[in-house]
């Protein structure tokens, strides 16, 4: 059975994954609207530095965050002026890494749906005297529904099942900072099997359900599919 402490790790898991996935959103929406309708020369650039954290070990970008974010680091001295103070070992801190760590689950899928609209749609608003602002949310938004809801869904998934990124800049501060995938880890190496097995069997059955929801949701809709 799971223990309180487990329980606690489980909420604070999705209490982050739910802080990062709604900034996630926020922040990957214009990123990919930009990057689906721009010309620039910049645009590869872009996408690689997007793409970095799926290609890149999370303890390598854990540690730069740490850096980053360490009283002597650009992040640290700005927060600290702000009287924010450090972010590594804090729960804002878990939030931000998650966000930089699965920000391209979310912003592959927005960029797909926004590039499958075309021009024909944006021109009819246009020709109806649409502005920018309307027009998005009029009609893009609409037509790219299968894309935010794909992006919403792996974004959370991803960042609950994160542990390289988390156990570098969260640490393992119990109530604080430990997630579900650090409480298993030590549930293994104190040899408590029973404990890891109901922990991981939870985070099996969730992804399990994320992905029959996802597939489920999306087969009508294959074009803003990103598994394939």
């Amino acid at each position: 059975m799971l223990s309180a402490s487990d329980i606690a790790t489980l909420w604070l898991t999705f209490k982050v994954a739910g802080y990062a996935t709604l900034l996630m959103m926020l922040l990957g929406t214009p990123l990919a609207w930009w990057l689906a309708r721009t010309t620039s020369r910049w645009k590869g650039v872009c996408n690689a530095l997007v793409a970095l954290p799926l290609v890149l070990p999370p303890t390598v970008l854990g540690f730069y965050l740490l850096v980053m974010m360490g009283p002597n680091g650009a992040i640290g001295r700005l927060t600290t002026e702000l009287g924010l103070g450090t972010l590594p070992f804090t729960f804002p801190g878990l939030v931000v890494a998650s966000v930089l760590y699965s920000l391209p689950f979310v912003v592959q899928p927005l960029q797909t749906a926004f590039a499958t609209i075309g021009e024909h749609p944006l021109e009819a608003a246009a020709t109806l005297r649409a502005s920018p602002f309307d027009t998005f949310f009029s009609v893009v938004v609409p037509l790219a529904k299968p894309g935010f809801m794909t992006a919403a869904i792996l974004g959370f998934a991803h960042t609950v099942g994160e542990f390289g990124v988390v156990l570098m800049v969260g640490g393992n501060i119990p109530d604080k900072t430990r997630v579900v995938s650090v409480q298993i880890y030590n549930h293994v190496e104190a040899l408590e099997y029973s404990e890891a097995h109901w922990l991981a069997g939870c985070l099996l059955l969730f992804s399990f359900s994320v992905l029959l929801v996802l597939y489920t949701a999306l087969k009508t809709h294959p074009v803003a599919h990103p598994l394939k």
